[in-house]
């Protein structure tokens, strides 16, 4: 493992091949409160001039993508987007991938959830559908207009992840066999997680976006924080964890470099030459 510091950025004699995609997580890693930060804004700018492809992977519902992301794929600055953990992958043109739930793992979910009495929902290309409602809920859905209420929306509609939110940071559904039922609990927030198919990954994206740029994962560079990037870490050829990111996966960093308020992305990305 390299760690990238002010004080390490000069031990390396040469400089590395850049990759042929990069892979951004969102939430601190390009983006702080929901807001890209500029200097990271500026970087992309500045790599969407070059061969390399531009790829957002994310946990978020394409239903609540950030307008500052969402432009930047219009711009075509960003090449496409892995969003809902590798579960839908698009880009201009239209849909790359998608796996959305079975009617049985749909059926299971609720009935975890409802078993554990937790507020859920369910995200579809369009909406993320919650089960119920309290003060805070009532205060985001009136600012978020893809946000509904509507227990039984999964139902009658393509839905790909589940998201359940904790009473405290203790209650984290541990006593459930997710493995039994062929399914995943995917920890993003203390207390908030992810319910999955077992087999569904950000990883599980990428192999789909590499194979539609006819690129192998091996020449990629995924950017992460959190626990829903452990996959993709083992899968690139460069997996870099941010100064702020879970132990468990600055563990499986190749490079550990700054937050984002310390210009992280930048650091490591100085220690590449830009393809010609």
């Amino acid at each position: 493992m390299f760690i990238v510091d002010k004080a390490a950025t000069a031990s390396m004699p040469r400089k590395l091949p850049m990759p042929k995609v990069i892979f951004f997580d969102i939430d601190d890693t390009l983006s702080r409160n929901g807001i890209i930060a500029e200097h990271n804004k500026a970087t992309l700018e500045a790599l969407a001039q070059t061969d390399i492809k531009l790829v957002i992977s994310t946990g978020r519902s394409k239903a609540i993508l950030p307008a500052d992301i969402l432009a930047l794929l219009e711009a075509d600055v960003l090449d496409a987007i892995i969003c809902m953990n590798g579960q839908y992958s698009f880009d201009n043109q239209g849909l790359i991938s998608h796996y959305p739930l079975s009617a049985e793992q749909a059926d299971k979910i609720v009935q975890l959830c409802q078993t554990s009495q937790l507020i859920h929902k369910f995200d579809s290309a369009t909406h993320i559908a919650w089960s119920g409602e309290n003060e805070r809920l009532r205060e985001f859905n009136v600012k978020t207009p893809n946000s509904i209420v509507d227990p039984l929306y999964y139902l009658s509609n393509p839905v790909y992840q589940c998201s359940v939110f904790f009473n405290n940071q203790f209650d984290k559904m541990q006593d459930i066999d997710f493995a039994r039922d062929d399914l995943k609990l995917v920890h993003w927030h203390q207390i908030g997680a992810d319910i999955l198919p077992a087999n569904a990954s950000k990883a599980r994206g990428i192999l789909d976006v590499c194979d539609y740029y006819g690129v192998n994962a091996s020449e990629c560079m995924a950017f992460g924080d959190g626990m829903n990037d452990l996959e993709m870490f083992d899968l690139v050829g460069y997996a870099v964890a941010m100064g702020d990111a879970q132990p468990a996966l600055i563990e499986r960093a190749d490079f550990v470099t700054g937050t984002i308020e310390e210009h992280g992305i930048q650091k490591v990305l100085e220690q590449f030459k830009v393809a010609s």
